[in-house]
């Protein structure tokens, strides 16, 4: 994977895409100090490894779910390397047979693709028909990883900021959820 190997502090210069774009401005709007590492499509946590160790924290995993009937949506934000099973996740919110939402949904919804699911496309969830749902071990971190709409580059800002000033603006209660490090067979 090419990764710039560059740290850069703020918003890029030149031209970038609207959705992207969209996200630098809602962070220097809200006072959020920011990093961003620019990389090839990075559209799994292996991916991420390297663009990781440059930004000096773990990309948070993100994975867009629905219900089997497709009338509810819920964006999953957790540690990147820790498993994940629907059923244990469906228990705690009381939503039967979860499942990976399709694409169409997430341009809708979100107008992200997949690959580029990130929190920052709740910006996009003006209906807020989608329900997020937080794992508690992020409270942990001191630092945030995320892509801005796109997974040709990669954020970092401090946790705090996520949660106390960035969640607020997006006007998305999250939902705290405990799942578990090692899944049992």
């Amino acid at each position: 994977m090419f990764i710039d190997n560059t740290l850069y502090r703020g918003r890029p210069e030149g031209e970038r895409i609207q959705k992207e774009t969209r996200c630098y401005d809602l962070l220097d709007r809200l006072g959020i100090e920011y990093y961003r590492v620019d990389h090839e499509h990075a559209d799994t946590i292996p991916d991420c490894e390297l663009v990781e160790g440059l930004l000096g924290c773990r990309i948070c995993k993100n994975l867009f779910l629905t219900n089997r009937q497709q009338t509810d949506f819920y964006l999953l934000i957790m540690p990147g390397e820790k498993p994940f099973k629907t059923k244990l996740l469906s228990r705690q919110i009381g939503s039967a047979r979860l499942s990976f939402a399709g694409p169409e949904h997430m341009e809708r919804l979100l107008d992200i693709t997949p690959g580029s699911v990130s929190v920052l496309g709740l910006m996009n969830d003006r209906d807020k028909a989608v329900r997020l749902l937080v794992d508690r071990d992020l409270l942990q971190e001191e630092n945030f990883g995320c892509h801005p709409c796109i997974n040709t580059s990669s954020l970092r800002f401090k946790t705090r900021d996520f949660f106390d000033t960035i969640l607020p603006a997006l006007e998305h209660e999250p939902t705290y959820v405990d799942l578990p490090w090692q899944i049992e067979e």
